[in-house]
């Protein structure tokens, strides 16, 4: 018989996690104004509300962080991160940032300006806030298959090649001031992008003088499933094909709390010398000197170690088949999740769950504030909280999906504890007949509204 995998890893320490009652978790998520955001972390019994900085870190890093170099200009750690930066992605220039919203704002303070347009896939909302913040439009062209949670298209996260000629031709060259290609593609469902798709979109750019950027926190994730979905890379390693991927692009940002497998830093990587000066300015202001950009010595000597694990075959697959087991549970109880599975979570489809809760009243929200009332599973809601107001009519924007997003932090969890997120859900769906009303906002942020907005029921 064919053998299942098995974690790459054995443990070595553990953490406590508490249980509750469903009378403590009603009372506590009123509380928090029914934003899970606003949960302590002793109130939740398995927490997936994001695989950002949530993963467990090996004992060579762990080893790795006593050795960090402390110094503030030029350490030792610094100029290890750097080395290992330009071997996975061969960019020239780097600059270490506290995390991926941090390499974000260095980054748009240095290229994007008032009036501007960025195409992309589905930018995450940290990317969208960034472009907005600064009165630019993002501009989302994405293939239609990524909305139908049904289709099996193996590579979701692909850009749209005639939405983004459109976008190119219809805006002037100046306002485009790159396109940015997110590797997995986190708001359309983890889904990956293929080489192929990289490649056309590289010499897309090419052929307008635009720079291709990508946003990177999934990409060890996305080389995994072009080795195992794309022919021709069945044979190539997963740094191989990493090397490769930036190899059509100009730069990147970096959440290194994903596939950096560390619990805070980020970083830019660039070839182009001139949008690195500008960059460090505000790097500087922002952030810290270029050498440390905000992160400690010993924190930059575990990503360095971190990097090279997440792009070894053996731990994205025993990741990756992780997040799978779940999700074909799920399938085979016939809940609705995004097809396939994508990489570092699974992704409720709430329009077709709770279709008797109305889009105003939050579906979405209202599905993930059930599923940690009666298991104690904080997820989050990837839908019209998070699509935010039009910053120009200020009305919701409804976007095609209402997702739950169920992230699954790296080496982590077990298998007992995706049976029991099963278990959950599937008394959930066998009653969701009666789910009839949400919850209204009651006040809210002017932009990125979903960490701090306040809810009461309907």
């Amino acid at each position: 018989m064919n053998l299942p995998y098995a974690e790459p890893y054995k443990i070595k320490m553990v953490e406590s996690i508490k249980k509750s009652t469903v009378e403590q978790r009603k009372k506590w998520i009123k509380e928090a104004d029914y934003n899970l955001f606003n949960l302590s972390s002793d109130k939740v019994f398995i927490d997936l509300l994001t695989d950002s900085g949530t993963g467990a870190m090996s004992d060579n890093q762990w080893a790795a962080m006593m050795s960090g170099d402390e110094s503030y200009a030029g350490s030792a750690s610094f100029l290890k991160l750097k080395d290992v930066v330009k071997k996975i992605t061969g960019f020239s220039h780097f600059l270490p940032t506290h995390q991926g919203r941090a390499a974000e704002n260095v980054l748009f303070s240095a290229i994007v300006n008032e009036g501007d347009f960025i195409p992309g896939n589905s930018h995450f909302d940290t990317t969208k806030g960034h472009i907005e913040f600064r009165k630019a439009t993002a501009v989302d062209c994405t293939i239609d298959e990524a909305f139908d949670t049904a289709a099996e298209h193996p590579f979701k996260g692909n850009v749209d090649l005639e939405k983004l000629k459109k976008a190119l031709k219809e805006n002037p060259k100046e306002k485009i001031p790159f396109v940015i290609l997110t590797i997995t593609c986190n708001s359309s469902g983890g889904q990956p992008v293929s080489m192929q798709n990289v490649k056309e979109v590289s010499e897309l750019c090419k052929s307008y003088g635009i720079p291709l950027y990508f946003d990177s926190a999934r990409f060890a994730e996305n080389a995994y499933f072009i080795k195992k979905r794309e022919k021709g890379y069945e044979d190539i390693t997963i740094k191989e094909i990493a090397k490769e991927l930036f190899s059509y692009g100009d730069g990147m940002t970096m959440s290194a709390k994903k596939d950096g497998l560390v619990n805070m830093g980020g970083f830019i990587a660039l070839n182009d010398e001139e949008v690195y000066k500008k960059a460090t300015v505000f790097n500087i202001m922002y952030e810290g000197f270029i050498t440390y950009g905000g992160m400690n010595g010993r924190d930059m000597a575990a990503l360095a170690v971190g990097l090279d694990e997440a792009t070894e075959f053996d731990y994205l697959e025993s990741r990756i088949e992780q997040v799978s087991y779940l999700g074909e549970k799920l399938i085979e109880l016939e809940i609705p999740v995004q097809h396939p599975i994508g990489g570092h979570a699974i992704f409720i489809d709430a329009n077709k769950f709770v279709p008797t809760i109305p889009r105003n009243e939050y579906r979405a929200q209202a599905l993930a504030i059930e599923l940690y009332i009666l298991g104690g599973i904080r997820g989050v809601e990837i839908g019209t909280v998070l699509a935010d107001r039009d910053p120009f009519t200020r009305k919701n924007r409804y976007p095609e999906l209402e997702l739950v997003r169920l992230a699954i932090p790296r080496r982590t969890y077990s298998q007992n504890h995706m049976d029991y997120i099963v278990a959950v859900l599937k008394n959930i769906h066998d009653t969701r007949d009666q789910a009839k009303t949400g919850y209204r906002i009651i006040d809210e942020a002017p932009i990125m509204r979903h960490f701090t907005v306040k809810f009461e029921k309907i």
